[in-house]
């Protein structure tokens, strides 16, 4: 949904395929800092320390990510819609785990959950780009983030090669 501009301010206003790009990013970190949360609560088993502060750092990001796409979309014009109803009817995220978690297990379903966001960014990337190349900027900050989340949080899966 786009806002009333009310004489104040000026600029770009995103087209409607920008809007529901950003709305589509947008429900994907709320999502993904609310599984973050489930995951820090519920995970238990070896490594469980550092997993535990692991996901909050995952948390940390997408909370910053929800809130900067969020004031993106104002400045462009948009009124971004985070409410529960919303997020859980867009969210292209994978279902989590209810209950305790073992951490392997709970790495793979965080691994899956950030690599879905980060997927979202993605699919999105090129039509946000031809249209606002600043807001695609946001887009590889992300992806930056999320990528490296993943990895670290999937090298406690891993063998060292060789071995």
């Amino acid at each position: 949904m786009g806002t009333n501009l009310q004489q104040a301010e000026g600029g770009f206003v995103a087209s409607a395929k920008l809007r529901e790009a950003l709305q589509q990013v947008l429900v994907d970190f709320i999502g993904l800092s609310l599984v973050g949360k489930q995951a820090h609560w519920n995970v238990v088993g070896p490594n469980f320390r550092d997993l535990h502060l692991n996901l909050d750092e995952v948390v940390d990001i997408a909370r910053e990510g929800s809130d900067d796409f969020a004031e993106r979309m104002r400045a462009l014009h948009v009124a971004p819609d985070g409410r529960p109803k919303e997020v859980v009817a867009h969210s292209s995220l994978p279902e989590f785990a209810a209950g305790e978690i073992s951490t392997h297990d709970g790495i793979r379903l965080m691994v899956q959950t950030i690599e879905a966001t980060v997927a979202t960014m993605r699919r999105v990337h090129d039509d946000v780009d031809a249209e606002d190349p600043t807001t695609a900027d946001t887009l590889h900050e992300y992806i930056t983030k999320l990528e490296q989340q993943a990895w670290f949080l999937s090298a406690e899966l891993r063998t060292p090669s060789g071995i």
